[in-house]
């Protein structure tokens, strides 16, 4: 990582230094940029905190040099984007990196206890220490947000001087610095003492400045900061309440992820160069037309055969919505799903295509009669895949059991046509539920109110998240969601343990619907678990067989037992039943829900009721 160029030093600049020069923060992982460091997140690096910069401030560190560009058509078409990128590297053949800013710019010194910000200390070129202790600074430990996504400093001033005359205090006119020291009597923010040497207000305690209305209370409203675009995108007044926050809370920055399968027609790769045309060749009607189109734009060189255009163009209008003027994000998200539902069903032979291909989904050569009494139906084994996955937006504040947020964050302070995106390969097992069981399953009055519960309580946390009860989207749970979701928890599980893969390596993809009922357990990773060929022999029917019927028993039971099975509502908001970490909880990385939606109930049964669960047969087996 780097810090930005100071303001003679920026892209275009006369005299501008060379982006090698900027000193370099440490490192992170590619897919960190993704999932935990991405564009508006907090970072530590050594004794020092920055704030990641926008895409339009980093613009020479993710041009196509250090990030190069990668496609998926029916993903860039949701986000409406021609393409995406992937995060700059970080190794000793990058020449610039992911830029940062300075965030938090207050400080303090734990030698004269000044408080102020870090400028202010006159620290020597490229270090943080005190300009007269020569000790190191330390970042500020609290900073404020509001659920727009905004980023602030804590207002230090207004909380000293709360009981004093305001308006002097937030313009700094009281005449005093500002000092912090700790009591070292406890540990807990009361410990913490803020003082002024104006003299005109008492030295208080940190305590209370996390309740909800602190900030409120003392007249504080959020005024729309976004320290990592910088100067590109002034403040704007946003009104909202602001919250005090840990400066390293997961609640200062939660991804906002859109991921997509690539499957045919647009999986092997061929159709990329055309990535920047396809809006333009849509709105084409003959053939005559778009190979015109194409000869201009190319210089008369097409990189694939006409043909190939003609289908493809005719495959992506098969996908539009129908009838829908101005389909939602929500509602073109179920279509993408749709399609890599019925690619996943009918499959997608190896030896019909070129090594090129980058799905290949085949019917394992096994007797899958076996499955049958577990009402369990095509298998299907997904040899390769690739998903890519894209940091849309980033929200703060966010419900960790809100599975939507309306309240987005932009990467950028102008529209861009591109996104950062991770491409990662690997392997799975596609399996289906008999739609003839499932059906009369579902229709027990018994499952029925068991999920009505969990869906009546995370419809509750969706609106009061929401704030606006006209963008409250409708809870997902359903019987044959949390049915297939807690089946997945379990199968992972169980394949962490037998087939040797850590269960954060693998990940669900939940396929639930009226017309679907469906799951895909994956490796789509980066690193060594990906894509080895162990978990694919796990999809044959004799091996999934035993899987389904170990998980299913060791499910039966959990150490947290009679607690957990008899639960009235667990986890946070009860949008769970019966579910904890010592049974179906998975690691946050491999689950699509944030571990909401969950009864193990639904697939054993309870004391009380054991007919309740979708394999109760066998267990009585």
């Amino acid at each position: 990582m780097t810090t930005p160029p100071a303001r003679r030093r920026r892209a275009g600049a006369q005299g501008s230094a060379p982006a090698h020069n900027l000193p370099r923060r440490g490192t992170v992982r590619r897919a960190q940029v993704i999932t935990t460091y991405g564009i508006g997140s907090l970072i530590a690096v050594d004794q020092e905190s920055f704030v990641v910069s926008g895409l339009d401030e980093a613009e020479r560190s993710w041009s196509d040099n250090e990030s190069p560009r990668i496609h998926e058509r029916r993903l860039a078409r949701l986000l409406d984007v021609d393409h995406f990128r992937l995060p700059p590297a970080s190794d000793d053949k990058s020449r610039d990196g992911l830029r940062v800013r300075r965030f938090p710019l207050m400080h303090s010194c734990p030698e004269c206890n000044d408080l102020q910000r870090h400028r202010d200390f006159n620290p020597p070129a490229g270090r943080s220490v005190c300009g007269t202790c020569e000790a190191d600074l330390v970042p500020s430990r609290f900073v404020v947000a509001c659920e727009s996504g905004h980023l602030g400093e804590f207002p230090y001033w207004q909380w000293v001087h709360r009981s004093t005359d305001r308006s002097a205090a937030a313009a700094g006119q009281c005449g005093g610095k500002l000092k912090m020291r700790t009591s070292g009597r406890t540990s807990s923010l009361r410990s913490i003492l803020i003082s002024c040497t104006c003299g005109k207000a008492p030295e208080v305690s940190m305590e209370g400045s996390f309740r909800r209305n602190a900030l409120k209370d003392l007249g504080l409203k959020c005024h729309g900061t976004r320290p990592w675009l910088g100067t590109s995108a002034p403040a704007q007044e946003c009104g909202l309440p602001l919250r005090t926050l840990q400066r390293g809370s997961s609640a200062v920055w939660q991804p906002v992820l859109k991921s997509a399968l690539s499957i045919p027609p647009w999986s092997d790769g061929r159709a990329d160069p055309l990535a920047e045309h396809w809006e333009e060749l849509r709105k084409l009607d003959s053939r005559a037309e778009v190979e015109m189109c194409l000869k201009f734009a190319f210089k008369g060189e097409i990189p694939i055969p006409i043909d190939e255009v003609m289908e493809l163009l005719d495959a992506e209008r098969e996908e539009d919505s129908d009838g829908e003027s101005a389909p939602t994000l929500d509602h073109r998200y179920r279509a993408l799903r749709n399609k890599e539902y019925e690619r996943l069903r009918s499959g997608n032979d190896e030896s019909e295509h070129s090594h090129e291909e980058q799905f290949v989904c085949e019917t394992p050569l096994g007797d899958q009669s076996v499955l049958l009494p577990l009402g369990v139906t095509g298998p299907m084994l997904v040899k390769k895949l690739r998903e890519v996955r894209a940091l849309k937006a980033f929200t703060r504040l966010a419900n960790p059991d809100s599975t939507t947020d309306s309240k987005e964050m932009p990467l950028s302070g102008s529209p861009l046509r591109w996104l950062p995106a991770m491409e990662v390969r690997g392997e799975g097992v596609f399996l289906r539920l008999d739609n003839d069981r499932l059906g009369t399953w579902e229709k027990a009055a018994a499952v029925a109110a068991r999920v009505e519960r969990m869906r009546t309580a995370h419809q509750r946390v969706l609106e009061q998240r929401a704030g606006d009860p006209s963008s409250v989207v409708p809870s997902p749970a359903t019987p044959r969601m949390v049915l297939l979701h807690t089946l997945a928890h379990v199968l992972i599980n169980e394949w962490s343990l037998d087939a040797g893969y850590p269960a954060a390596s693998l990940r669900e993809r939940l396929y639930a619907a009226d017309d679907m009922a469906g799951v895909l357990i994956y490796t789509a990773t980066s690193d060594s678990a990906g894509s080895l060929g162990g978990l694919v022999a796990q999809g044959e029917p004799d091996l999934l067989d035993r899987a389904i019927r170990s998980a299913v028993h060791r499910a039966e039971w959990c150490s947290s037992d009679p607690l957990c099975v008899e639960s009235e509502a667990s986890g946070s908001g009860g949008t769970n039943l019966a579910a904890c970490h010592a049974c179906v909880m998975l690691p946050e990385t491999s689950c699509e829900h944030n571990n909401i939606l969950l009864d193990r109930a639904l697939l054993v049964g309870t004391p009380e009721d054991p007919r309740l669960g979708f394999f109760a047969n066998v267990l009585e087996q």
